[in-house]
Parts: C-alpha cells; sequence; structure tokens
C-alpha cells in the first residue's frame, strides 16, 4: 500500500513565474486601447451602399442612376447647343432661363429621392424576435404546430392583415413591404425604381413625384420648343429636312408620352391616396381575389389626399444610420480572450496541470494551522508496505 507524506509549504518561498501574454494577445489589447466606436451604417444588415460617412443611402444595384443623370444631361445640353440660340434671337431671352431652372428642378429632385432614405425600418433584436415568436406560438401544445403568421388590425372600421417578415423578424406595419432588392422592409412601400437606383417608400415619395413632374414639365417644354424652331426653320424656304438635321432633339416626341403617361399615373395614386404596390395586387379594388372594400386610408377628398402625401411632415428616419453600435459586447469578448489565454500561459509556465499530478497529490487533508500558509499536496516519497 501507498503513503503520501505532507509537509507545510510556505507559498512566498515557491517562486512562480510571472506569465507573459503571447504578441496576438498584446495586439488584441493595443487594439482595444485604440478602438473606436463603430457606425450603424457600417454593419447595416441590407443591401445598400453608404457615402459620406452615412449621409447618402443607395440600392445596391445603383448603376442605372448615372445613366439617368447623363440622359438628362445630354438631352438638356443639346437643347442648349441647338435650339437655345436661334430662339433667344428670334424670340425672347426667357426661354433658356427658364429652361435652365427646370433642369436644375429636376436634378435636384432626382438626387432628393436617391439618397434619402425611403423609410427603411430596422430590423427586429434577437430579443424582441424571441418576443414575438413567443406571442404566435401561445398554443403551449406539446405537439409542434406552425404558428399563424398573419395579424388583424382595424384600420378605419376596415380589417387589414399585417404579415410576418421573416429577415426583418417582425409584423410589417401596414402598407409596409419588404423589397427584395435591397432586402428591407419599407414603409408606405410604393415600388423600387432602378431609374433612381432607390426603393420609393414613405420619407421619398414626394420628391419621386416631385421629380418626374418637373421631368414632364422640362420634356415638353423641350419639345415645344424644338418643334417652334423647326417651324421656323421651315418657314425660311430650306425645307423641312434641313431643319430636322438642324435640331436633333426631334427625339424628345417619342421619350415624351411615356414620361408623361408615368406622371399621370402617380398623379392618380395620389389623388387617391394609393400606392403602385397596392394598385398592381389590386389590395382595395378586388383584383387579388377579395371583395371590393375600399381604400381605409383615403379621406375621401382629392385635396386631403394630396396634401396627406406629398405636403405632410418630414418622417424621421428610423435606422439612425449615423448613430454610433454599442461597444460593451466586442470589449467583453475582448477581455474574455485575454483571460482565456492568460490561463493557458499560467498551466504552460507553471508547470503540469492537476490531470498530470499523481493522485496522491490530489488528496489534501484539513489544514489546523492558520491563513497565512496553506497546505500544499507534495509527494515527498512512495513508500510500500
Amino acid at each position: 500500500m501507498k503513503h503520501c507524506e505532507y509537509q507545510q509549504i510556505d507559498p512566498q518561498a515557491l517562486s512562480t513565474p510571472t506569465p507573459t501574454l503571447p504578441p496576438q494577445h498584446a495586439v488584441v489589447q493595443e487594439e482595444k486601447k485604440g478602438e473606436t466606436a463603430r457606425r450603424k451604417w457600417e454593419v447595416f444588415p441590407g443591401k445598400n451602399r453608404f457615402y459620406c460617412d452615412g449621409r447618402i443611402i443607395v440600392a445596391q444595384q445603383s448603376g442605372v442612376l448615372p445613366l439617368t443623370l447623363g440622359l438628362i444631361l445630354v438631352t438638356t445640353v443639346l437643347f442648349f447647343v441647338f435650339d437655345c440660340p436661334f430662339l433667344l434671337k428670334h424670340l425672347t431671352v426667357f426661354i433658356p432661363a427658364i429652361g435652365g431652372v427646370l433642369f436644375v428642378f429636376v436634378v435636384i429632385s432626382l438626387l432628393q429621392t436617391s439618397f434619402t432614405d425611403p423609410g427603411i425600418l430596422p430590423r427586429a433584436t434577437p430579443d424582441e424576435a424571441a418576443d414575438i415568436e413567443k406571442q404566435i406560438d401561445n398554443s403551449g401544445s406539446s405537439t409542434y404546430r406552425p404558428p399563424p403568421r398573419t395579424k388583424e388590425v382595424m384600420i378605419n372600421q376596415q380589417v387589414v392583415k399585417l404579415k410576418y417578415c421573416f429577415t426583418c423578424k417582425m409584423f410589417r406595419p401596414p402598407r409596409t413591404s419588404h423589397c427584395s432588392l435591397c432586402d428591407n422592409c419599407v414603409e408606405r412601400f410604393d415600388h423600387h425604381c432602378p431609374w433612381v437606383g432607390n426603393c420609393v417608400g414613405k420619407r421619398n415619395y414626394r420628391f419621386f413625384y416631385t421629380f418626374i413632374v418637373s421631368l414632364s414639365f422640362l420634356t415638353v417644354f423641350i419639345f415645344g420648343c424644338v418643334a417652334t424652331h423647326l417651324a421656323l426653320r421651315a418657314q425660311g424656304g430650306r425645307g423641312l429636312m434641313f431643319a430636322l438635321q438642324e435640331s436633333p432633339l426631334v427625339i424628345c416626341f417619342f421619350s415624351v408620352w411615356s414620361i408623361l403617361g408615368l406622371s399621370g399615373f402617380h398623379t392618380y395614386l395620389v389623388a387617391s391616396n394609393l400606392t403602385t404596390n397596392e394598385d398592381i395586387k389590386g389590395s382595395w379594388s378586388g383584383k387579388s381575389g377579395t371583395e371590393d372594400t375600399g381604400n381605409p386610408y383615403s379621406y375621401n377628398n382629392i385635396i386631403t389626399n394630396c396634401c396627406s402625401v406629398l405636403c405632410g411632415p418630414m418622417p424621421p428616419s428610423l435606422i439612425d444610420r449615423r448613430g454610433f453600435m454599442p461597444v460593451e459586447e466586442s470589449s467583453q469578448t475582448v477581455a474574455t480572450e485575454v483571460e482565456l489565454a492568460a490561463k493557458n500561459e499560467i498551466n504552460v509556465v507553471g508547470g503540469p496541470t492537476p490531470s498530470q499530478l499523481p493522485p496522491c497529490a490530489l488528496q489534501v487533508p484539513p489544514s489546523p494551522i492558520p491563513l497565512p500558509f496553506s497546505l500544499t499536496a507534495v509527494a515527498l516519497s512512495n513508500r510500500s508496505d
């Protein structure tokens, strides 16, 4: 039988080497000291691009926007080069001034539409998502049953269904839809417009409507000036073909109708307080297979509807893209990694781990001596009977 003898040892007499952190952990600590809080736009989950430190937001697929700007710019430049000098000489000086004002108005409204948050709703946090799941699955049944993913609310004495968004982990508010291109839930979603490089929603619809209406005025103005130029040239006795060679902007005849049609369609939507998404799906007209219940958001007055859509107060952005992210979680993660590394270093420098010691060294009897000294299990000898 083996016997273990124990001897009282002063722990102060033992010289334990001071653990040194590996170089990578020292670098982590240095990075932690110089770490700055990150803004929310840097970790935004949607498919958007941000510029100017989060002040400008566009869709990820915004390559058509430069084409839109280029078409407007080229058309206006051609008008000022080929038509304005002749009209300025034979008619009035106000023609280039009116054209310049309309051009500036079109460009400003286009940029406002493209660079404005359309009304993106922030996604639910993990705690909020878990709470919503508990509210959905409140049956208490032990067998699994897919819970319903819709809610019903009353708006102006009319039942409106709210759908659950599996990406954003929340029930979408009324008139909200998830854009598959931007991967965001947009409040009062109208449509995703590739020509402006952004979604059109609650916060930028007024700018979009201003853009297409002002573009219609600019196109009609240029087309009217071109027609006047051609008519005056033809009266000079050189013929219509010569006049067409002098003004290449006759192509405005083909583009003006589509722009006017788009402006007229959105004017109808504004007067009815509808969105393009609702009109296409037929949400309130019976096209979707439901009965014609009427639009619960309409005020039944054209002027009131127009004022509500275009002249209401500008709602604030809910995503707070220039706000700072809390750094507590990242700091705690770095501290935990450093602490674990220090413990591992102590085990390596100080000697064997408890699993490598003999069994008798792990048996420590109760200590009858005061606290300044401790009993350290040291196997002095192993003797057998």
